[in-house]
């Protein structure tokens, strides 16, 4: 065979490398995409958004690496001196990368206790927001003033967490001061009206007046009413409104911190008459 035969089979044998490496990318990445929605679709319909989100990642990422192999297959490239390299560099890599394993883990941790799930709101070391997308390294948060926070799934791990809405109620508690003089019972049967004439309060579980404590210049209530968790907010905007206005009919007083002096009789203060000084100059003159 002479040198252009030669170059012809080169060319040939490469143009139709190519054309098969194309042929496999071009048909790859289209499958990949259709069962990756196809994996997240199921899963978060058969368990719940995170698994869906978690089992699209797995079937891409797993796809794109069996089509890398088949590519360098096709290329006639050997992946044994590549493996050797990848076990070196993995070795590496593993005492570098100790946080990230030890977030992998966590993730797992998260994955399979389930504290909350995709469109929870929790509040994770004073940091609320609604949970993006749970991940193998980190939970990610939208904030209710639209910023993006990044929590490690290690940090969560060993942080109190708290789910605002794993429960389909929740409890408003209405911290409620009156003066002493007002009737106690006419208080509370005021309040009670006003959680029955609320629309986002529920009658089960019934709301609930504690006694908190004689206050300072008050006396200290704790009215606790119940709504839907997605109606939450809307309660305890309008039941505080609700009750000022209802006690400003009533004539209920609110008090506020202030300093009276009292002889002993309720609602009563000491008289003080306030004497003006005359003028020295004043006074000298009459004189």
């Amino acid at each position: 065979m002479d040198l252009f035969n030669i170059y012809n089979y080169l060319s040939e044998e490469t143009l139709h490398q190519v054309i098969r490496v194309l042929l496999i990318i071009v048909i790859s990445i289209p499958v990949l995409l259709l069962l990756r929605g196809w994996a997240r679709r199921f899963f978060t319909k058969k368990y719940a958004p995170h698994y869906g989100m978690l089992a699209g990642k797995v079937v891409f990422y797993t796809g794109i690496i069996l089509m890398i192999i088949t590519v360098l297959g096709q290329l006639g490239i050997s992946l044994a001196p590549l493996l050797a390299g990848a076990g070196i560099v993995g070795v590496a890599l593993g005492f570098a990368s100790q946080t990230s394993v030890s977030n992998i883990i966590s993730g797992l941790f998260l994955i399979a206790e389930q504290p909350f799930k995709v469109d929870d709101i929790i509040n994770v070391g004073g940091t609320i927001g609604i949970v993006m997308s749970i991940d193998v390294l980190s939970v990610k948060l939208r904030t209710f003033d639209n910023m993006f926070v990044r929590i490690p799934n290690e940090t969560i791990i060993k942080t109190q967490v708290i789910n605002l809405t794993r429960f389909p109620i929740r409890r408003f508690n209405a911290k409620v001061s009156v003066a002493y003089k007002e009737n106690i019972e006419k208080v509370r049967e005021i309040l009670m009206d006003v959680a029955e004439q609320n629309q986002y309060s529920l009658s089960e579980p019934e709301p609930q007046i504690i006694f908190e404590a004689f206050g300072t210049s008050s006396i200290d209530l704790d009215f606790r009413i119940w709504a839907p968790v997605n109606e939450w907010i809307l309660l305890k905007n309008t039941i505080q409104e609700e009750i000022k206005k209802r006690f400003d009919d009533e004539g209920i007083e609110i008090p506020f911190p202030h300093v009276s002096f009292y002889t002993g009789e309720a609602s009563k203060p000491l008289p003080i008459e306030l004497i003006q000084k005359r003028e020295s100059s004043s006074v000298n003159n009459n004189q």
